[in-house]
């Protein structure tokens, strides 16, 4: 009785991107005023940009921070990579 084996067993798997959803949108939330959550995702002009707008406005610049905190946690998984990360969508 011969056996076979699945194909599958000795290819590696694809290598699976990191989705940083979480880590972004924690950060979002709590330190949006500061644009951490952009330089996390790799925008580094938006987080400089978040940076100053927040400096200008005193601080009241940091919502926008907050609901795109948000919008990262509703988002699912593959929704969140596919618009954020591999899109690279900068703002909301």
């Amino acid at each position: 009785m011969e056996t076979t084996k699945p194909e599958a067993w000795n290819t590696p798997a694809a290598p699976r991107q990191e989705n940083k959803k979480v880590l972004a949108g924690v950060l979002a939330l709590v330190f949006g005023y500061l644009g951490i959550h952009k330089f996390i995702l790799g925008y580094t002009q938006e987080g400089i940009i978040q940076l100053v707008i927040s400096i200008v406005t005193c601080g009241l610049g940091g919502i926008i921070g907050f609901i795109e905190g948000i919008i990262y946690l509703t988002k699912s998984d593959e929704d969140f990579y596919q618009t954020y990360q591999v899109g690279k969508k900068g703002w909301f």
